[in-house]
This record gives C-alpha cells, sequence and structure tokens, in this order.
C-alpha cells in the first residue's frame, strides 16, 4: 500500500470516529443532558480526534504539494534533455564544419574563381540544416575576453590600444545548442 493510500485511509478512519462522534452529540437533548458527566469525555475525545484529523490532512497537503513538485522538476528535466539530446553527434560534426571553413578561406583567399557553386550549395545546406537543429555559431573576434566563452590559446601585444583583454583572432569557433555550449573558442588574446 502506498503512502499516499494510508494517508487516505488514516483520513477516513478519522473521519469516521468524527462523525459518530458528533453524531452522538446530536442525538436527543435528554439523553445528552443524562450524560452531563461524560460530556467533558466525549469533547475530550472529540478534540483528539480533530488534531488527528488535523495532521493527517496536513501530512497528504505536504505530500500532494512534494509529489507536484517532483512531476514538475521532472518534466523540466526531460525536456533539457530532448533538448541536448544530439549535442554528441553535433560535436562529432563540429570538425567537418571546421574544415569547410577553413576550404572555403583558403578558396577565397588563393583562387581566382573560388568555390564551386555545387560546393557552395551543400556548404549553405549543411549550415542551415545544423542550424534548424538549434546548432549556433559564437562570434568572438573583437568581443571582451570571457573564459565562460572563450578559451585562451595564447595572448599577443594588442595591435591597437582598444584591442587590450578582447579577442583579437579566433582559432577555433565556439558553438552554441539550444543556448547551451557545446565547445568553446579557441582565441587569440590581446594584452
Amino acid at each position: 500500500m502506498s503512502n499516499k493510500d494510508k494517508t487516505t485511509a488514516e483520513q477516513q478512519e478519522v473521519d469516521e470516529q468524527l462523525d459518530k462522534v458528533v453524531a452522538e452529540d446530536t442525538t436527543d437533548g435528554d439523553v445528552n443532558e443524562a450524560k452531563n458527566g461524560e460530556e467533558g469525555a466525549y469533547n475530550e475525545e472529540s478534540a483528539g480526534l480533530r488534531q488527528q484529523l488535523d495532521e493527517v490532512r496536513d501530512k497528504y497537503m505536504r505530500m500532494y504539494a512534494e509529489f507536484e513538485n517532483y512531476k514538475k522538476r521532472s518534466i523540466r528535466e526531460k525536456l533539457d534533455w530532448m533538448k541536448t539530446a544530439s549535442q554528441d553527434t553535433m560535436a562529432a560534426l563540429l570538425p567537418v564544419l571546421d574544415d569547410f571553413d577553413r576550404a572555403k578561406k583558403f578558396a577565397d583567399e588563393k583562387s581566382e574563381t573560388g568555390w564551386s557553386e555545387g560546393v557552395e550549395l551543400v556548404y549553405q545546406k549543411l549550415y542551415n540544416t545544423l542550424k534548424q537543429k538549434g546548432l549556433e555559431a559564437m562570434q568572438s573576434n573583437g568581443e571582451v575576453f570571457d573564459p565562460e566563452l572563450h578559451e585562451a590559446i595564447t595572448e599577443i601585444p594588442a595591435p591597437t590600444e582598444d584591442l587590450k583583454g578582447k579577442v583579437v583572432d579566433t582559432i577555433e569557433k565556439g558553438y552554441r545548442l539550444n543556448d547551451k555550449i557545446i565547445r568553446h573558442a579557441k582565441v587569440v588574446v590581446g594584452k
């Protein structure tokens, strides 16, 4: 028998006893007058039963509130888990995205023709698909260095005064999956 069933059974028993006492108290007035000596005993028993009833109701309300909190917490945890269920897959694809970025940068710098149109379409389709699934690249260049977001690879003298304490270059992009960081950006910081 579960705790809830036990509490309900106890509450029903107390309610029945209380109903009996109340029924006996409201019977014929002559009988009550004859039992004046016993009236104090009935009142004490009634008060004791009422106190037990209040205690049982208090336990029930606390248990009910605790169960409701448990349900809400479970639902919240399940939603969080569902949001980040694909985290391992996304993390495994990040090196592929890095390679794509490097290849595109190289093609733009070294080649007059750049990417072929087909490769550009595949590149855009991959990025858009991952973005729809919640993957988002973090922008780092020019941002104030934040150890919560960035992983400092090295420090260099800041090229300008306004870049002191800021990210000068990004070695490897950082990514978020549904607002949760799955990879910190690897950056060079100006000092």
